[in-house]
This record gives structure tokens, C-alpha cells and sequence, in this order.
């Protein structure tokens, strides 16, 4: 009974989901030709509300850990499902995103993030993308924020191993900036596919910055370890709760 209450508790969850994504873009595309200001604000809106109503209808509660970064900075983040993006989106002050290029293409909020100065990513073409995405963030480094990367380049399913990509290195070395790691437990309790969703204590955890200047193979050993590490004993957390 249990179970079947929260499967429709979920359904429910995700169909309000879009209504509202679509009626506060709506609201604030007229304001965001003008000023970019406005595609900032009904994301953070928005990715609040998730947060919200995730707690009042099923019961998901979600928790930021460590110091969150202000200023210029490079955000490599474990990404397990579209919730670690928007508590990114929710608690960083202008961030902005190296996306998959199919995202753009997405009605109203393709055009939002490409307007806060997202980063779109052609995943097929391998060297090409990762010239272009250099270039691209380039151009934007003038805009002041946080560029946010997945080193894996896609959602990962908690204890599944995908490889890091050189192109974060590569944009960690172009920017001479600090690098944030960022570990999740989300995926346990929001899964990359399917529609139910579970009660508990979403995380995220903003890990010890890697100063810049670092050489890059040991740059990506690092990283890779401390984010591994983290999302590990965050997982063991969650699956632990969830057993009481």
C-alpha cells in the first residue's frame, strides 16, 4: 500500500513539475529579452519549488553540504539525475552550465540557458566539441559566475563506473581557476529513468577545492577520487536510512 501510494504521489510529483516549468518560463521570457537577470531568476524559482513540493509530496528532502562557492570558480559535479542540477541551479549564484547540445533545442528552456550563457556540447564529434567548447567558454569567461561541468558527461547510476573526460582538465587548465568537486547521493532516491521517486535525504557536498596550476594527469586522478570517494559514502548514507 505503502508503495503504491508513493508511485502515485510520484506521478503527480513529475506531472506538476511541468506544468510549472512551463508556466513560470512563460511568465518570464517577455522580461528576459531584456535582461539576463530574468532567465536567472524563474530557474532559481523554479529549481526551488522542486525542492519544495519534493518535500511536501513525497517526502524527499534535500541537503547542501560544505562551503558554497561565490566568484569565479570551475563546479566538476557527480551528476546522477536532473534534481543535483537543479539544487545547483537553486543555491550557486549565476552558474552557468556545459550542456549536451540536444538541450538547447529544448522549448523555452533551451533558449533560458543559452541565455544565462550555458555551454552546448556536441558529444558525437569528440575533438571538434571539445575545441569549440573550449572556445566557447572562453568567450564567456568575461561573465562573471560559476561554469559548472560533469566530467563523466552524463547522468551516472549511483555504484556505475563511466570514465572522466579530459575536457574538464582542459577547461580547468584554460581558466586558472579553482576546481570544486561536488559528490551526490541523489540517483538513489531520484533515478536517471522511470517515474517513482523515494522518501529521504538528498545530498549534495561541495568537497575541499583543487587549486589551480595543478598538472593535469594528477588533476584528473584527483578529482575522480575525491568526488568517487564522497558519492560513495553519501550512497551508503542513504541506502543505511533507508533500512531503519
Amino acid at each position: 500500500m505503502r508503495y503504491a501510494l508513493q508511485w502515485i504521489l510520484s506521478l503527480l510529483f513529475i506531472a506538476q513539475m511541468y506544468i510549472t516549468i512551463i508556466s513560470i518560463a512563460l511568465l518570464f521570457t517577455p522580461a528576459a529579452f531584456f535582461t539576463r537577470r530574468a532567465s536567472f531568476a524563474w530557474m532559481r524559482i523554479y529549481s526551488n519549488w522542486v525542492r519544495f513540493s519534493a518535500r511536501w509530496m513525497l517526502g524527499l528532502h534535500t541537503e547542501v553540504r560544505g562551503p558554497v562557492p561565490t566568484g569565479a570558480a570551475l563546479i566538476a559535479s557527480k551528476h546522477q539525475s536532473f534534481l543535483d542540477s537543479l539544487l545547483l541551479f537553486a543555491i550557486l549564484d549565476t552558474p552557468r552550465f556545459i550542456m549536451k547540445k540536444e538541450l538547447a533545442w529544448i522549448p523555452l528552456m533551451g533558449w533560458h540557458a543559452m541565455r544565462i550563457g550555458c555551454v552546448p556540447v556536441d558529444r558525437g564529434r569528440r575533438g571538434a566539441a571539445i575545441k569549440k567548447m573550449l572556445a566557447d567558454v572562453d568567450r564567456g569567461e568575461q561573465r562573471p559566475g560559476q561554469l559548472v561541468i560533469y566530467p563523466q558527461g552524463t547522468r551516472v547510476a549511483p555504484e556505475a563506473k563511466l570514465p572522466y573526460k579530459v575536457g574538464t582538465a582542459l577547461i580547468y587548465s584554460q581558466l586558472n581557476q579553482p576546481c570544486i568537486p561536488v559528490a551526490t547521493n541523489v540517483g538513489f532516491f531520484w533515478p536517471r529513468h522511470g517515474i517513482y521517486r523515494l522518501p529521504g535525504n538528498a545530498i549534495i557536498e561541495f568537497l575541499e577545492p583543487i587549486p589551480p596550476g595543478v598538472p593535469l594527469k594528477a588533476f584528473m586522478a584527483r578529482l575522480e577520487l575525491e568526488i568517487e570517494t564522497a558519492s560513495d559514502r553519501l550512497l551508503a548514507e542513504a541506502q543505511a536510512a533507508a533500512t531503519l
